[in-house]
C-alpha cells in the first residue's frame, strides 16, 4: 500500500517552495541595480607607449581615458564598448569594438581619448 502525504503537508511544503522562489527573485531584482560593471578589464595602449589597464569599469557613464589616448584599445568584459575620438564620448568618428575584440587604431588618425559601453 502506497504511503501519501496528508493534504497539510503538501501545502506546507508548497508553500515552503513558493516563499523561497520569491526571496530569491526579489534578492536577485534588489541587488541587479547596484553598480554594475562590466565583468573583466580594458586595456590599452596609450600614443606614449605605456599600457594601462581597467578592471571591471562601471557600465555607465563616459570613461576618459589617461596620457593623449590610446592607439590600441582590447576590449576583454562582457559588455560591447563604443570608442571616441572626444575626452567626453561625444560626436562622430566612433568606433564599435564586441568583447574580446581588439581595435588598433592607424597612425594617420586621432587617438581614442574615450569610450562607454553599450548595454
Amino acid at each position: 500500500m502506497p504511503v501519501t502525504a496528508a493534504p497539510a503537508v503538501l501545502r506546507r511544503r508548497t508553500g515552503i517552495a513558493a516563499g523561497a522562489a520569491l526571496v530569491l527573485c526579489l534578492a536577485a531584482t534588489g541587488c541587479s541595480g547596484l553598480g554594475r560593471t562590466a565583468v573583466g578589464p580594458v586595456e590599452y595602449r596609450t600614443a606614449e607607449d605605456e599600457v594601462v589597464s581597467v578592471n571591471s569599469p562601471s557600465v555607465k557613464g563616459c570613461h576618459e581615458m589617461e596620457g593623449d589616448g590610446a592607439r590600441e584599445v582590447v576590449n576583454e568584459t562582457k559588455i560591447d564598448m563604443i570608442l571616441y575620438p572626444t575626452r567626453d564620448c561625444s560626436g562622430g568618428g566612433t568606433t564599435y569594438v564586441a568583447t574580446t575584440f581588439t581595435d588598433i587604431n592607424s597612425p594617420r588618425n586621432a587617438p581614442w581619448r574615450s569610450y562607454r559601453f553599450v548595454h
